[in-house]
């Protein structure tokens, strides 16, 4: 009896392993084609397999990875089950999230309209000289080679917008008004003035002086005579083609198959099924509770006045504007050390990865939102936390410490940071970002600072609470326009009266919405579930609950779904019970 049930004990062993195997061996095909279709990506993860090519958005390069994409979800579902455990239900899960998307966007033809308000592939290949090491001679020939591949990326996207022309799928021209100053920046005389031309300014100690100079000099004549000419003929074709025809609707509701794809975006953001009109009617209530207490810190801050007239005064008095941009930059570097010392408070574990504060580039700046976390493109570099030093009479001082707290530390670089820093965990985990959990976290990181004496004015608790009032609003705001016939000018006018926000900050963040749907559902969403789990923790653990390992269980998985974190807090109860 002893040796058959060794036997089947051995059996089911093996079998257990098999399909482990499988999996494993299925998640690191899928990576591989991942990185295989987005080669640049690939450079900044360190493999170096694709550092020659950029990526191909040919029709028949998009249908065969959209059809591959469908592959791959068909053999996750038949490895899929119950019997697994929650890592790898978990590691399905997020690979699922992927290829669904790739999928779905695929489907809605979302390729047709490559760019938002404050974004679009003109930009994002603009970052291409900080993702790449120049660290032999390979790694120069082949950045020349993606430079003088760089005008089939631009042929081909604009290739999509033209069908987007033709099928009525374009951004809406409103929030394309000063679009094209974004390309225009990109476009110089001198080569050496691109920002192309940057890996070629110094040269590297392993180079010979005449084998550099020869390569400077054929980056100088590919930048004029390629790269250039892209950047021009698409400010040409956005100026007399694109932005003159755009759609005048703001909700994508008015594309073709837009309110299912409005559906399909807020599953995908919110990681939930919620339908639109309740996180429509989640936003109002948010909203009035929010006021209610702007109210009382409006009475601890011994305003005697209106809110209308608090908000007025706030956006008025040069008392909470910096004088000059490296003062704005100062104060948030000053913030972030702040920030930096009541981490121990909040966490046992700590990333190794630091960041850095910058500005906003300039050649994005006035239509870029007011901060932003832009995390390394290289294991050499750090992350950054971006503020935005344009038009500064529109960036108050007393909303800085809850921007600093939700883009640097202990929001985005934090959390960013852990989980690239996990290497026991499979690359779609460490290198997957799901916006509710991702910026739920940031929102709640905002929290954190009320908790922990961060704020030291009633100035900088309303400008937090007008933070969260801000992601409040976007529930209204994005649904009302996408799906419920808001115009813009009624989602501008929701957001001056119920937040702090300059009018520039509100127009800007607007146009952001309308031209990136489903997006800004996330964050309340995801702050209300991370808070309620906290809630739920505290409840069941009394005095035994303990706020740093809560706060590193949040984060030990990486950005995952909603539904998973439940799962996952749940254990987390009952292993500490």
């Amino acid at each position: 009896m002893r040796i058959i049930l060794l036997l089947i004990f051995s059996v089911c062993f093996s079998l257990v392993a098999q399909a482990q195997s499988s999996l494993d061996r299925l998640l690191d095909e899928i990576w591989q084609f991942e990185l295989r279709i987005a080669p640049v990506t690939a450079t900044s993860l360190g493999v170096h397999d694709y550092d020659h090519l950029l990526a191909d958005r040919s029709p028949e390069a998009l249908k065969r990875q959209r059809d591959q994409a469908a592959e791959y979800l068909q053999r996750l579902a038949e490895l899929d089950s119950a019997e697994r455990s929650f890592d790898e239900r978990l590691n399905i899960s997020m690979q699922r999230y992927r290829l669904q998307n790739l999928v779905d966007k695929y489907d809605f033809n979302q390729h047709y309209v490559p760019l938002k308000s404050e974004d679009g592939f003109h930009r994002s290949i603009a970052y291409l000289p900080n993702r790449i090491k120049m660290a032999a001679a390979e790694d120069v020939k082949n950045y020349l080679r993606r430079l003088k591949a760089l005008p089939r990326l631009f042929e081909q996207n604009i290739y999509w917008m033209k069908q987007g022309l033709q099928t009525g799928l374009t951004q809406p021209k409103v929030v394309l008004q000063g679009y094209e100053s974004s390309v225009s920046a990109f476009i110089h005389d001198d080569p050496e003035d691109s920002v192309f031309f940057e890996p070629f300014k110094q040269r590297p100690v392993w180079a010979q002086a005449s084998q550099f100079s020869q390569w400077a000099t054929t980056a100088r004549q590919i930048i004029a005579s390629e790269v250039m000419p892209a950047y021009q003929s698409y400010y040409e074709f956005l100026t007399e083609q694109y932005i003159p025809n755009a759609r005048d609707s703001v909700g994508i509701e008015h594309w073709p198959q837009g309110k299912a794809f409005y559906a399909n975006r807020a599953r995908h953001y919110t990681t939930t099924d919620m339908t639109v009109d309740e996180i429509h009617q989640l936003g109002l209530q948010e909203v009035k509770r929010i006021r209610a207490e702007m109210a009382r810190v409006m009475q601890q801050a011994g305003f005697d006045g209106s809110h209308a007239e608090f908000i007025h005064f706030l956006r008025t008095d040069k008392q909470f504007y910096a004088e000059s941009p490296k003062a704005l930059l100062k104060q948030a570097a000053y913030l972030s050390k702040k920030a930096d010392a009541i981490l121990p408070k909040l966490f046992y574990k700590l990333p190794r990865t630091p960041y850095g504060v910058a500005p906003v580039p300039d050649s994005i700046a006035p239509k870029y939102t007011t901060g932003r976390y832009i995390g390394p493109t290289r294991d050499d570099q750090p992350g950054y936390y971006w503020v935005n030093t344009y038009a500064l009479d529109k960036r108050p001082l007393y909303a800085l410490p809850a921007l600093t707290l939700h883009e640097a530390v202990p929001g985005h670089h934090l959390q960013n940071a852990l989980a690239r820093e996990m290497d026991h965990l499979p690359p779609v985990r460490r290198h997957t970002y799901i916006s509710a959990f991702g910026e739920g976290w940031g929102l709640y990181s905002e929290y954190l600072g009320k908790e922990m004496g961060y704020y030291e004015t009633p100035y900088d608790d309303f400008g937090r609470l007008s933070y969260e009032m801000w992601r409040a609003c976007r529930l209204v705001v994005d649904t009302g326009m996408h799906m419920q016939g808001w115009s813009r000018q009624e989602a501008i006018d929701y957001m001056l009266e119920n937040t702090a926000l300059s009018e520039h900050n509100v127009t800007t963040e607007i146009d952001r919405y309308i031209s990136w749907p489903g997006q800004a559902l996330s964050y309340k969403i995801g702050e209300i579930t991370i808070k309620r789990l906290r809630w739920e923790s505290e409840q069941a653990l009394g005095n035994d609950f303990d706020l740093r390992a809560f706060h590193d269980a949040l984060l030990e998985n990486g950005a995952i779904p909603l539904s998973a974190l439940e799962q996952h807090m749940t254990r987390f109860i009952e292993q500490h019970q």
